[in-house]
């Protein structure tokens, strides 16, 4: 995986194929190429483990009006320009592909034993020779049919781009399992893993539904199932924020979207006065049975569902099971058909997460609801109901305004359970509302603390490793804070409860180990007291993200930073902006590539 562009035209589109790839970047990637049908029908490439821009550089003197581009994150291969895509079988196929095809090595077996010799190491390249074999054999060569007998073979998740060189002017899609959308142009038309990459270039959309086939040519789009019985897709327009995304005044995208945070959080709390079921599209008589609640998630988006459920069950009285993604389906569980299934995505298309809300709902559980940034998404389309963040699109590969979104998000959810009646207590609905309202500002007055972080930035840039410390609500914030510093820093952290500290973590405590403590002034804010004498005593340097009122005093191996406000049950929205500027400001004394860390990517689109 990681970006496929595509384009078919009346004009040169090599410029539009690496500004798509250029728009991409932002997923994160180890090697990037494109592909044309040139001038004399043959297929000419370019591949490069360097940057987009090398790639452009590389490409001025190429020409067609029919081509492929793509950005690899390997699976399958080393990081080379061998394994780069697109690849080609023979003169005569080029393929870019995005997924994992799990049947690769039978295949790889059967198409040596046929006489196809492979020059590269991925699961890809079966796709190309499979197209080929396809394609060679018909007494009147027709690419999409070739496509089409090709996709039944294919086990596993992909998005495929095809070009064929003796068809110009066609290009093929196929999607199962990865996201794919066509884009409209004038006499043009595009395919794309993301609208983003070609938004310029076009005002209208369709998003491809999985078991989708798809033929473009400049003049026409003609979707079909894989049995090639025509389809009707909705087009729609490409969406504003999708279409212009500049980086401004900021250094990094990620950078830019922690300032965002309070904008984004405004347009997420949107004209919300009360607390109803309809912020989901639901009524009380669809959720009035619902004794639980199963939050699915993976990465940063499980983290924002593991506060989650400290609100649900305090706020709303529902038990509350937070499950990572990537394990949920591989277990026996035990299903409960009056739960609410909760999927939790900032794309909406994070493989794991899918894979897990279809495995819920072939075990009976037919209430869904997705908490995502992308109202088009498979999981919003997947699910009953739907609650969109409108975070705006989020380009750093390490999630800041998606996640506190989403605890908003997740907040409503909690304040919306509570009206089942199942509450420990009464719920003051214009207290939260108010509160909500309030976050936007709380957060700019958390962002004028910049100064202060980035002093200690310097100084975490010469630590190897770190632990974080949080307790009760504050634990994910924790484990949040830990992610992202070693998502960009490459600094090994670690998050613990802070009472587990004397359970293990205690033996790694030295001078040489700093320890991160949110410190909200709570009910258990005397517990993390004792927790962090624990620390000084063994010589550790504690930094502290203390509440105004929290009386933690600065001394010798305890720093202090001192929050605006105590902000109660909404804390955790507040206490993880500042986690996000340390990782920031220290991966930028590092100069590591803030927005694009080496070895992730935004999306996470196989398994």
């Amino acid at each position: 995986m990681c970006g496929i562009v595509g384009a078919v035209s009346k004009r040169n589109i090599v410029s539009i194929l690496v500004e798509g790839l250029s728009r991409l970047e932002y997923r994160g990637y180890d090697s990037c190429g494109l592909a044309v049908v040139n001038e004399k029908n043959q297929l000419e490439r370019s591949r490069t483990t360097q940057r987009v821009a090398e790639l452009k550089e590389n490409t001025t003197a190429l020409y067609g009006a029919t081509g492929i581009a793509h950005t690899r994150w390997a699976t399958h291969g080393k990081p080379n320009t061998d394994n780069a895509h697109p690849h080609f079988s023979g003169d005569l196929i080029g393929v870019v592909h995005n997924g994992i095809i799990e049947n690769y090595e039978s295949l790889r077996a059967e198409l040596i034993g046929k006489g196809y010799q492979f020059t590269s190491q991925t699961d890809t390249e079966v796709i190309a020779h499979l197209v080929h074999n396809n394609y060679s054999s018909m007494n009147h060569r027709d690419l999409v049919e070739a496509v089409r007998l090709t996709l039944p073979r294919l086990h596993g998740a992909y998005a495929i781009g095809v070009i064929a060189q003796d068809m110009p002017g066609i290009l093929v899609g196929a999607r199962a399992g990865s996201p794919l959308v066509v884009a409209y142009g004038e006499q043009e038309n595009f395919l794309a893993s993301d609208a983003l990459a070609v938004a310029e270039h076009a005002k209208s959309m369709t998003f491809l539904d999985e078991g989708d086939l798809v033929a473009l040519t400049p003049d026409s789009v003609k979707v079909m199932n894989f049995a090639g019985e025509i389809l009707q897709r909705e087009i729609r327009p490409v969406p504003a924020q999708v279409a212009s995304v500049e980086l401004g005044p900021y250094q990094h995208f990620m950078q830019k979207e922690i300032f965002e945070q309070p904008t984004a959080i405004a347009n997420t709390i949107g004209n919300v006065e009360k607390i109803d079921f309809d912020i989901f599209g639901a009524t009380h008589a669809d959720w009035s049975e619902i004794n639980q609640v199963l939050i699915l998630a993976c990465g940063t988006s499980y983290y924002s569902a593991c506060v989650a459920k400290y609100w649900i069950e305090a706020l709303a009285g529902v038990s509350t099971q937070v499950e990572i993604a990537s394990e949920y389906r591989y277990r026996v569980s035990v299903p409960n058909p009056k739960a609410l299934v909760v999927v939790v995505s900032q794309s909406g298309e994070t493989a794991d997460t899918l894979a897990a809300l279809r495995h819920a709902k072939s075990l009976g559980h037919e209430k869904t609801l997705a908490i995502c940034n992308v109202a088009s998404s498979a999981m919003m389309r997947e699910t009953m109901w739907k609650f969109q963040t409108n975070a705006g699109t989020e380009i750093g590969v390490a999630s800041t305004k998606a996640f506190t979104t989403q605890l908003v998000g997740l907040y409503f959810l909690a304040l919306t359970l509570a009206k089942l009646g199942k509450s420990p207590t009464p719920i003051h609905e214009k207290e939260h509302i108010d509160r909500l309202r309030h976050l936007p500002a709380a957060l700019n007055a958390v962002l004028a603390l910049e100064p202060q972080v980035i002093a200690w930035a310097q100084q975490f840039a010469k630590y190897h490793n770190a632990l974080f410390l949080g307790r009760g609500m504050h634990y994910p914030i924790a484990l949040e804070g830990a992610l992202k510093l070693k998502e960009i820093s490459y600094i090994h952290a670690e998050a613990y409860p802070a009472g587990e500290l004397k359970h293990g973590p205690l033996a790694l405590v030295d001078e040489t180990m700093p320890v991160v403590t949110v410190a909200p002034n709570d009910d258990l804010l005397e517990k993390l007291k004792s927790n962090m004498q624990e620390v000084a005593a063994r010589g550790g340097q504690l930094y502290v993200f203390a509440d105004v009122d929290a009386n933690i005093q600065a001394s010798a191996g305890i720093h202090v930073i001192r929050m605006p406000e105590n902000y109660g049950n909404l804390s955790p929205i507040l206490h993880v902006v500042p986690l996000q500027l340390l990782a920031y400001h220290t991966a930028l004394a590092l100069g590591t590539d803030v927005d694009k860390p080496r070895n992730l990517a935004k999306s996470v689109t196989v398994e």
